[in-house]
């Protein structure tokens, strides 16, 4: 069963911008942490950013700066919009979540691909 949906992905020219979004079944309770994950083929799948419960975010060197997550805690969703896109930020991406007993939930992925 699909407990996490990401969207927003889609092709953009380098320089551009994307917004995504990952919605939570509200059968996910007591979420502690959501994260955005990316995955390109032949490569581990790599922590983008974070947001706990609390608010507090934490990014990857490489998007430091560009992008920016947040959540909507009553909508249990989160975003991450992405700017300044880059070639190289090319890669499917995931949603993740845990919740406060550790249990972790991962959505289908969203292709975003950055090309002239």
């Amino acid at each position: 069963q699909v407990q996490l949906v990401e969207s927003g992905g889609g092709l953009v020219q380098p320089g551009g911008s994307l917004r995504l979004s990952c919605a939570a079944s509200r059968f996910i309770f007591n979420i502690n942490t959501m994260a955005w994950y990316r995955q390109t083929p032949g490569k581990q799948r790599e922590l983008v950013a974070s947001i706990t419960k609390a608010g507090y975010t934490d990014y990857d060197d490489s998007v430091e700066g560009r992008f920016t997550i947040s959540k909507d805690n009553a909508k249990n969703t989160v975003y991450l919009q992405m700017n300044s896109l880059k070639p190289e930020d090319t890669a499917v991406y995931y949603c993740y979540a845990k919740d406060i007993v550790q249990r972790g939930y991962w959505g289908q992925g969203t292709q975003v691909t950055v090309s002239s």
